[in-house]
């Protein structure tokens, strides 16, 4: 008996739908009496859908008992009528059913403004479809609210004043637009739209193609169940915000590789032309990721056979210092290759940084050195920037020569002279930034000269190229525990002969 009352249920002719409506009731938590719809019936507006699927019927039936017995629970429930734009009508879609207290008239207002997580704009010319979409969103546990537009016109107005991540229902077939154009219009129109493509039983091949086109997902209007629905509003949400993060992530990848090209061709290459003098160098940015630092250096022989070094450190850690770092090592090798004299090289420099740097109060230190052939003697200037290491087959002691202010501090103000340093036999030059010996090494103690000259002496023995290697290594792995080291770090071992 259970079976054949199903069948004559299903067998009930659709009554015919009434006239347009201005706009559809929806229940708010109004003490008062639920009237019916105008819309009559569930049955009523899916004629098509009720001739040709099944579960639609079976979905409708459910929604005419479950309506029925709404109205049983709920008799305390009024009705508001929503104000229409056009053809278009929002409505907050409810995510429980049941009696509620009663609220004075503030709490109407109060609703209006109440914010919700989803913003679904279904774009559907058929009055059917689109009471099967709401119902449907009305019995998930999707918190959202809803827009219903007829044309893409419509539509695409909507899009352009929302603010808010919108999820698209969109029908392929509208008075203004058919087919995969519809769906090329709404990405041009709200490229961060998430879209989901509705269609027919029979047009499985235009969802996959819209999809293709740029929407997120595709649901055949005659399988629709709220749980289906929901899901695929909230995962094309999420996919497309895995779009958007991903293709952001991606340009960010190709500018950071632009900018790594750009800083290894900015690294300085030694101009050496005697095989017989050996630079060996390394360079640590203190910014993240970075290539290039506001620590700078650079090696030029000149046809003399006169070889000069300079090492300096601009103060800060960003771009602009590394920057300007990349400007003075530059400016420091064409002054040298046109033949200026090394004090006047530094006056350049000051002069340099003072016109190029964004903050007044960035200042430099540098060091200077003129080997001269023969590899007995090292000219020095020094503008405030730390001592060097002499090291030779048997020892290593930190020098100190004659020092000036640093660059840019007070321009035009400072005063540099220079040091005639002799080399030990086979004595070697090692030139380094603060950031090498300014780790820390405990709570409130720090590697300092002391500690790097104890490393120094470790190392003595080693080949100029491990030399630094165990230097730079050992002073990060000390400040490993305290965060590692955060200033740059530059070293510089120069020297005539190998070792």
């Amino acid at each position: 008996m259970f079976h054949v009352i199903l069948a004559v249920g299903f067998l009930t002719p659709p009554v015919p739908p009434p006239g347009p409506a201005a706009a559809r009731p929806v229940c708010r938590r109004r003490p008062s009496a639920l009237p019916p719809s105008p819309y009559g019936p569930p049955e009523a507006v899916w004629p098509r859908h009720a001739r040709n699927d099944a579960p639609v019927v079976a979905y409708a039936s459910a929604r005419k008992r479950r309506r029925e017995r709404r109205v049983v629970r709920t008799r305390g429930w009024s009705v508001v009528e929503l104000p229409v734009d056009l053809s278009s009508r929002s409505a907050r879609v409810p995510r429980t059913r049941g009696a509620v207290p009663a609220q004075d008239d503030s709490a109407l207002d109060g609703d209006a403004a109440h914010a919700v997580d989803t913003v679904i704009l279904l774009v559907e010319d058929d009055a059917g479809d689109a009471l099967l979409v709401e119902e449907m969103l009305a019995d998930s546990d999707l918190d959202s609210s809803l827009t219903w537009c007829k044309s893409l016109a419509e539509a695409q107005r909507f899009l352009d004043a929302c603010t808010t991540p919108v999820c698209v229902l969109l029908d392929l077939h509208l008075p203004d637009v058919h087919g995969l154009d519809a769906v090329t219009r709404i990405v041009r129109t709200a490229p961060d739209a998430a879209i989901v493509v509705l269609t027919g039983t029979a047009e499985g091949e235009a969802g996959l193609m819209a999809v293709a086109t740029g929407a997120q997902d595709y649901l055949v209007k005659g399988r629709l169940d709220p749980e289906t629905l929901s899901r695929a509003v909230r995962y094309a949400l999420q996919r497309k915000q895995v779009e958007r993060t991903t293709a952001a992530l991606r340009v960010n990848e190709l500018m950071a590789q632009e900018n790594a090209r750009l800083e290894r061709g900015l690294l300085p290459v030694p101009l050496l032309r005697d095989d017989n003098f050996q630079a060996v160098a390394r360079y640590e940015p203190g910014r993240a990721h970075g290539l290039l630092s506001g620590d700078f250096y650079d090696v030029v022989q000149t046809a003399d056979g006169t070889v000069h070094a300079v090492i300096g450190d601009v103060s800060g850690h960003g771009a602009a210092e590394a920057a300007l770092g990349v400007c003075l090592r530059v400016a420091w090798r064409t002054a040298v290759l046109c033949g200026t004299e090394q004090l006047e090289q530094v006056r350049l420099l000051e002069e340099i940084l003072v016109a190029e740097r964004s903050d007044p109060h960035v200042f430099a230190t540098v060091t200077s050195l003129d080997f001269v052939p023969g590899g007995r003697s090292v000219r020095v200037v020094r503008a405030g920037h730390p001592g060097l290491l002499v090291r030779d087959r048997s020892s290593v002691v930190w020098e100190e020569p004659q020092v000036g202010m640093a660059l840019g501090l007070l321009p035009g103000v400072g005063r540099w002279g220079r040091t005639e340093l002799a080399l030990p036999p086979g004595g070697q030059v090692v030139l380094f930034t603060d950031g090498l010996f300014e780790g820390r090494t405990g709570p409130s103690s720090r590697l300092g000269e002391d500690g790097l000259l104890a490393l120094a002496r470790k190392h003595g023995t080693l080949p100029a190229s491990a030399f630094v290697d165990a230097l730079v290594e050992e002073a990060a792995e000390g400040a490993a525990p305290y965060g590692g080291l955060a200033d740059d770090v530059a070293v510089l071992h120069l020297g005539w002969g190998t070792r």
